[in-house]
């Protein structure tokens, strides 16, 4: 499915109590590509160079809409949705990674919860799934500060750099449960 209302350009935002969502130009590139390969997000996100950052943020999937997560005025993270176009499925998921200088000040929850209005409102979506690695705690912890709860462990679900599987939490958001 694609994207009607895709940004194009830096005047499309959504905007959070402290962040605001933007869409990405070639300039986050290079800063995108510096945050994906902190140890704290390699982790989890497997970086695969510059020039696949620059086609993930500026040639996205039809199905995927990126988004740039800025605060004061700097870059500091990525945040993206995937719509399910099949009426009897119908949902979204949400991905993100946040650098890790600003992890644990509320910025990732604002940025989830921007998206989340933005794909019920907008979208009229009534579900929104998210699947962070079983052991991402924090990654966890923000996503349930939303209102996103487990509703399963998906075994040996994303394979690591170095060939290993790890499990993935499966949680889940619906509408009347997003939190403010």
């Amino acid at each position: 499915m694609s994207w009607p209302d895709r940004p194009s350009g830096p005047d499309q935002r959504l905007v959070g109590d402290r962040v605001v969502l933007r869409a990405p130009v070639e300039a986050d590139v290079e800063p995108l590509a510096t945050i994906v390969v902190e140890p704290g997000i390699a982790r989890w996100w497997q970086p695969e160079g510059i020039d696949a950052m620059r086609e993930s943020l500026l040639q996205p999937e039809d199905d995927t809409q990126p988004w740039v997560i800025e605060h004061d005025g700097r870059v500091v993270g990525y945040i993206q949705s995937w719509e399910e176009p099949d009426p009897e499925f119908r949902h979204a998921g949400i991905d993100l990674f946040l650098t890790t200088s600003v992890q644990g000040q509320g910025l990732g929850p604002d940025a989830i919860r921007t998206l989340a209005r933005h794909l019920f409102e907008d979208h009229g979506h009534h579900r929104l799934t998210i699947d962070p690695a079983a052991a991402n705690a924090t990654a966890i912890a923000a996503y349930t500060k939303v209102g996103f709860r487990p509703v399963g462990t998906l075994r040996r679900y994303q394979r690591l750099a170095d060939g290993t599987w790890i499990d993935g939490l499966l949680m889940e958001l619906l509408v009347e449960e997003l939190r403010p």
